[in-house]
């Protein structure tokens, strides 16, 4: 009896061994199937995580590069939006103002600054006597005579804007007096920088209406020295080919070409008429 249960429980002990066996190997073979998947699968997102960062590179090269057209894009709008407002402004500016009128180029008798103003007395040697500018000019000169003050250097107006009739009786009644010698101090109509509006006569008190020695005053002296930080220039210094030499005749033709005239130590009549042109568009700034 002893013997069958023995013999029966180890067969089902065998049995059991054999059963469990097959588990062991059917779950290694689930196991293995499972690890298989998992490595393929990981494979697989591995791949598709390498392609989406390529897709991720190129889209953000492809972003980079519209920036930069974009960037390119916008600097070429503003500069034709500069170069519209710069046509705009240069449209709006008076192309005669820099041209170079005594004895070269003509103004016609019709001619006159769109907007003149007239000179506070206070800056006027004749007080009865109306002085006109340029209107754009006025805030240079002001400030410049203002600033000489501060030097005490007390700077005069004897002449501003003469038209081109007032300069024909002008010339009319120098010739009566100095014959063909007029042509050396004074200009013919239509050849005179007073017509633009933006030349002025200076004297001082001591002077007054005689002028004509201006070149020895502390005031000349002062202006050499510093008309070109307001935009102003002796018209004609000594030795021009134009005129005789007036130390009392100053004409403003804008901060940046009268600064360049200073410091290169040139005259205005003997720069290039195309190269005082680039001046224009800055005149007044």
């Amino acid at each position: 009896m002893i013997d069958k249960d023995y013999k029966y429980k180890k067969n089902i002990f065998a049995v059991l061994v054999v059963l469990g066996l097959l588990s062991l190997g059917t779950l290694g073979y689930f196991y293995y199937q499972i690890s298989d998947d998992i490595k393929q699968n990981t494979k697989n997102l591995e791949q598709k995580v390498l392609v989406l960062q390529n897709e991720n590179l190129v889209l953000s090269q492809n972003l980079q590069i519209e920036k930069q057209k974009n960037g390119e894009f916008e600097a070429q709008i503003g500069q034709i939006s500069g170069t519209v407002g710069n046509l705009d402004k240069l449209a709006k500016t008076d192309k005669e103002l820099l041209q170079k009128y005594s004895k070269v180029y003509f103004l016609n008798e019709n001619y006159t600054p769109k907007k003149l103003i007239e000179v506070p007395k206070e800056y006027v040697y004749e007080k009865n006597k109306v002085i006109q500018i340029h209107a754009s000019t006025s805030p240079f000169l002001l400030n410049m005579v203002e600033d000489a003050k501060k030097d005490n250097i007390n700077l005069l107006l004897i002449s501003g804007f003469r038209s081109f009739n007032d300069q024909m009786s002008l010339k009319g009644n120098y010739k009566l007096t100095y014959g063909s010698g007029a042509n050396k101090f004074s200009a013919d109509q239509g050849y005179s920088e007073h017509q633009l509006g933006t030349a002025i006569d200076f004297t001082s008190l001591d002077l007054g209406a005689d002028f004509t020695n201006f070149g020895k005053s502390k005031e000349y002296t002062w202006l050499l020295q510093n008309a070109h930080k307001y935009g102003f220039i002796l018209s004609y210094p000594k030795d021009n080919v134009y005129y005789q030499y007036e130390p009392w005749h100053f004409r403003f033709v804008g901060k940046l070409l009268a600064e360049r005239l200073y410091e290169e130590n040139q005259n205005f009549y003997d720069l290039d008429q195309r190269k005082i042109d680039a001046y224009l568009i800055n005149i007044f700034d």
